[in-house]
């Protein structure tokens, strides 16, 4: 799994799983630009990368192609595009859940991948070649009490399928990784305040844990590489068997040793 002096963004990429993606990649060659809110933690570790720091809200239609514009003039043609920026959701019922809450989520969630994809997939388009990997959630793909945040990764899911379709002709290949309850900072903040609970997370999973931030990037990078230069239109959830286990709990959960 190589990337010797590609270019890689990744948004969201100054902590948790895209940290993780950014080093992954770095890692294996790959030159690395971090874009995120969150200057200075980007700045950090893109030093410690080799990589560079761009100031970006993904929610900003003209930040996005602004930023796809410098980036590609200022350090050539982006390879691999990681859609890692997102924000989580409270896990309030609809009568106490905002509107504007509800609009945040999906314009950072949904809106904000779906124009990086647009700013940066034409580019690779227009050069027939390049790689995108989304990042969604198995949120997007069971029911549950985010009733903002799960629509919203449903709809990076189909987003993908869609632009592989519409891509696929030119030589650009779109993926999606499903991260299930991943030990991140959001995550933990989530359980130091009590709105989730680590070892029901934890119960809820084939493999009886939560997922490392590095197999989200591990999966991500495969998806990226060359090695998947079949793969396009795919989801792959990395969830430690969340959602194989959870209908278990009709049966009186799983068999445990």
């Amino acid at each position: 799994m190589k990337f010797d002096g590609k270019l890689a963004v990744v948004t969201g990429g100054a902590s948790g799983i895209g940290a993780a993606c950014a080093r992954f990649l770095a890692g294996r060659g790959a030159r690395v630009v971090i874009a995120d809110r969150n200057v200075p933690a980007a700045e950090l570790l893109a030093s410690q990368l080799g990589g560079k720091a761009v100031a970006l809200d993904i929610g900003d239609d003209a930040a996005v192609e602004t930023a796809a514009a410098a980036i590609e003039a200022d350090l050539g043609p982006v390879s691999v595009l990681v859609n890692s920026a997102g924000v989580l959701q409270r896990t309030l019922p609809p009568n106490q859940l905002a509107i504007n809450e509800w609009d945040f989520v999906v314009r950072i969630d949904l809106r904000g991948t779906y124009l990086c994809c647009a700013a940066f997939g034409k580019r690779m388009a227009e050069r027939g070649q390049g790689a995108i990997v989304n990042i969604a959630s198995v949120a997007g793909m069971r029911s549950g009490p985010l009733r903002a945040y799960g629509p919203a990764k449903a709809g990076v899911i189909s987003l993908g399928e869609c632009l592989a379709a519409e891509w696929g002709p030119r030589g650009v290949r779109v993926n999606t990784v499903s991260p299930g309850f991943t030990q991140t900072p959001a995550l933990d903040k989530g359980i130091s305040t009590g709105t989730l609970d680590a070892a029901t997370m934890a119960k809820n999973s084939a493999l009886g844990r939560l997922v490392r931030a590095e197999e989200i990037a591990a999966a991500v990078g495969y998806l990226a590489s060359d090695l998947a230069s079949g793969i396009t239109g795919a989801n792959l959830p990395v969830d430690v068997g969340y959602l194989v286990a959870t209908p278990w709990a009709s049966y009186g959960g799983l068999r445990l040793p």
